[in-house]
């Protein structure tokens, strides 16, 4: 094919083939992480990212190309989870921002729109780093952008930006130290590659099917903790999404406050708003048939999700238990805290978080994510902690989209940060500059040591690992290795020099047995005579102790 003209039609289909093509290699993309432990997840955070686009991408919809790029990349913008993920829904930011009003582009038009994505993608980025997903999609750019000619066709563009993909993706361990060090490439970088192939393979007209099973990890039911003889005492969380229809109503006129105060006399903790036609809910209530026969009048259902509160009330975890109440009256400071494990979300809320975010390390949260825990607050500014240096960039896009509160980002990429930096928060007659420096120069203070299973061997920080053992580490720096997870954290400690600190945390994750925990305990209290020891049950996944030193 020799095809010179690209329509709202073939991009749709093109965004879908880059869907479908990240999906069937999503897992080999995880499996790049840099860090020998199961903690790789960019595949997965940019393949929900692409998909939400894909989800955006309405049979309704006005199919021109700037209509078509639009949508995908709102879609995207919502649906950005972790850093390459964001950096992802940036480029078809930009994208869509040079295709704006466009009916069709030619080959000359795509470069331009390409480079206009690359643009938006370097300045969503306080600090590029070169070596990542934004060399190998600006080597590209430039590359395929620089042959462009009166005889180009989309499918030579895409040949040579293809070709350019593959080539500065091989060169990424040389720009970053890091990745030469694991001996792996630049995992979004590769996961661009396989969204370019499935664009490419689209306008050959070579469509793949949309792989989606194993995205998210299913909720297991234990039916005991709602019996035949058990009483509904929390009624049930309904999420829905509807289409406003102009057969039923007047789309342009349909006043979401009414439909606001309707939801609250009939339910509690509700979250609605508005995007385009489509409505979006979140409410509890004791009769949710109700209130979908009240909302069909005005539309029809694009999602819906009725979860049985009093279930999972009985069962370990409850999602709604660290959902704020929207009746509360606004206040000066809210905070939003991102955590993983029931043990360290109980830690936080009881610290003074009116929203704990589920996510964290091969967990991110979306955009909207943060976006649904900022509506909850209702507040007039917010502050936010991540958490997680692969969730700050995702939580800036949020802040920069959110426009009823002030939002700041408390740039906290560990637990322990996050857990320091909250415990010392004083906002009382402060201003929030003043606020934001001293919890920056609490951050500064606060270490914070890991211990998890390796998946793999390597030889990294002269220290040889193998696979199964126990590493201790900090950041990106391994201490010691042992086949014993204590042994592993007794010697991180020791690395750490613990006896120079005055409080010591461990929050043991959901691998740790009572008998191990109480071994530590004993060891640390005994050792380390000089400090506060505090365990916490964190039941976090992935690292299975967490150790914070202040």
């Amino acid at each position: 094919m020799n095809t010179t003209t690209l329509d709202g039609i073939m991009f749709a289909n093109m965004i879908r083939g880059g869907a479908a093509s990240l999906s069937a290699k999503r897992q080999l993309v995880n499996d790049l992480n840099v860090f020998p432990i199961p903690d790789g997840d960019t595949g997965d955070n940019m393949f929900m990212t692409i998909d939400s686009g894909v989800a955006a991408l309405r049979p309704d919809m006005d199919t021109s190309l700037g209509s078509t790029a639009s949508a995908a990349a709102k879609g995207m913008l919502l649906g950005a989870r972790g850093n390459s993920g964001v950096i992802l829904s940036r480029i078809f930011a930009g994208i869509s921002r040079e295709l704006e009003g466009t009916e069709k582009a030619d080959v000359t038009l795509l470069g331009k729109a390409f480079e206009s994505g690359l643009s938006e993608a370097y300045s969503a980025v306080s600090v590029p780093v070169e070596g990542t997903i934004l060399t190998v999609f600006k080597d590209a750019v430039n590359y395929a952008g620089a042959r462009i000619n009166t005889g180009s066709t989309l499918e030579s563009y895409f040949e040579n930006f293809l070709k350019e993909l593959h080539r500065s993706l091989e060169r990424t361990p040389e720009l970053l130290e890091v990745l030469k060090k694991a001996g792996v490439v630049d995992s979004g970088g590769a996961g661009f590659i396989y969204i370019a192939e499935g664009m490419r393979n689209a306008l050959k007209g070579e469509v793949s099917d949309i792989i989606r099973d194993g995205t998210q990890s299913v909720k297991k039911i234990d039916f005991s903790a709602f019996d035949e003889n058990s009483e509904l005492e929390f009624g049930y969380c309904t999420e829905f999404l509807l289409r406003l229809q102009n057969s039923k109503c007047d789309p342009a006129a349909f006043d979401l406050e009414g439909f606001k105060n309707y939801l609250c006399s009939v339910g509690e903790s509700v979250v609605a708003f508005r995007e385009g036609t489509i409505i979006k809910v979140h409410v509890h209530t004791m009769r949710p048939g109700d209130i979908l026969s009240y909302c069909q009048q005005y539309g029809e259902f694009l999602t819906t999700k009725i979860e049985n509160m009093s279930l999972q009330h009985n069962e370990i975890y409850t999602e709604s238990k660290y959902e704020p109440d929207m009746k509360k009256p606004r206040k000066t400071y809210g905070i939003v805290s991102v955590a993983a494990g029931n043990g360290i979300k109980e830690v936080f809320t009881s610290l003074g978080c009116d929203a704990v975010v589920d996510g964290g390390q091969s967990m991110n949260p979306s955009t909207e994510d943060l976006i649904s825990a900022f509506r909850n607050i209702n507040a007039e500014k917010i502050l936010v902690y991540p958490n997680n240096g692969n969730i700050i960039l995702t939580a800036q896009q949020a802040a920069s989209l959110y426009k009823d509160a002030e939002v700041y980002i408390i740039p906290t990429k560990t637990i322990g940060e996050g857990y320091a930096a909250i415990s010392m928060l004083d906002t009382e007659n402060r201003d929030i500059s003043g606020i934001i420096d001293e919890q920056k120069e609490i951050i500064s203070g606060v270490v914070t040591g890991v211990v998890s299973k390796a998946v793999r061997d390597t030889k990294q920080d002269g220290i040889d690992v193998k696979k199964d053992d126990y590493i201790g580490f900090v950041g990106d720096c391994i201490y010691n290795t042992s086949a014993d997870k204590n042994t592993a954290l007794s010697g991180l400690a020791e690395k750490l020099e613990t006896n120079n600190y005055d409080i010591v945390l461990i929050i043991c994750g959901e691998n740790v047995t009572p008998d191990e925990a109480d071994e530590i305990n004993e060891l640390f209290t005994d050792k380390y005579s000089q400090a506060d020891i505090i365990m916490i049950d964190g039941q976090q996944p992935i690292y299975d102790y967490i150790l914070i030193l202040e």
